[in-house]
């Protein structure tokens, strides 16, 4: 059985920094660095990719079901979570999603993701990436319920990266996720793997560099998801 592996000790500490989503100024989110997020049994952990990718989701939508209830807010729930295989996914208000890749879709309030693509990432980098992709992208979901707002597309992506930091820092925190040996490497790889080559904030599409990435996750896992 897989256990997902979490990079725990790298992130208790402060780091510097070295250097596809559809969803407008940055506001914090509700949450608290506290938040706690009930268990899952030990048995669900890290099983297979499917019973990763579901997991993925529960957690993640617990984490921020809790945590909007704890500052008096209703977290609403995305309708539906869609896999689909290359360029057969499901539009977003009338533009069509591509290949390898994951979405969250404001028009429909749903998340989709590219099956084939995920499973790729799972079996190459590590149950890791599922970990780090679902909650990024229910981060998105977060900043439309917020009516978040952002001059620059890499703003949104760097904060849905904080947010996702945040969720698995309650979530590990916590105990719902276990940490394990070579936790370090498998979210650095993953993370680094996503970044933009340069870091040209002004290109429509910058998501941000590795070191960027990786530097505002640390910040959502230390500082919780209010951090962001």
């Amino acid at each position: 059985m897989r256990a997902f592996r979490y990079i725990l000790a790298f992130l208790m500490v402060t780091v510097v920094a070295c250097g596809g989503d559809r969803t407008g100024d940055r506001v914090a989110g509700p949450a608290s660095p506290d938040t706690p997020v009930s268990p899952a049994t030990p048995t669900s952990l890290g099983q297979t990719f499917e019973s990763d990718i579901q997991l993925a989701k529960k957690l993640t939508e617990d984490y921020w079901t809790q945590t909007f209830s704890a500052s008096g807010l209703t977290y609403r729930p995305i309708t539906d979570f869609v896999p689909y295989q290359g360029q057969n996914g499901p539009d977003c208000g009338g533009q069509p999603s591509v290949p390898n890749n994951a979405f969250y879709c404001p028009a429909g309030h749903f998340i989709a993701y590219d099956e084939s693509w995920m499973r790729g990432l799972y079996d190459q980098m590590g149950d890791g990436s599922v970990y780090v992709i679902i909650p990024h992208e229910f981060g998105h979901a977060v900043q439309a319920q917020l009516n978040s707002g952002f001059n620059l597309n890499v703003e949104r992506e760097l904060q849905a990266d904080c947010y996702a930091g945040g969720t698995l820092g309650a979530l590990v925190k916590g105990g719902t996720l276990q940490a394990e040996p070579g936790d370090e490497d498998e979210l650095l790889i993953n993370l680094a793997a996503a970044g933009d080559p340069t870091d040209d904030w002004l290109r429509p599409d910058a998501h941000g560099t590795a070191a960027q990435r990786q530097e505002v996750f640390v910040k959502g896992y230390n500082g919780g998801t209010a951090a962001c």
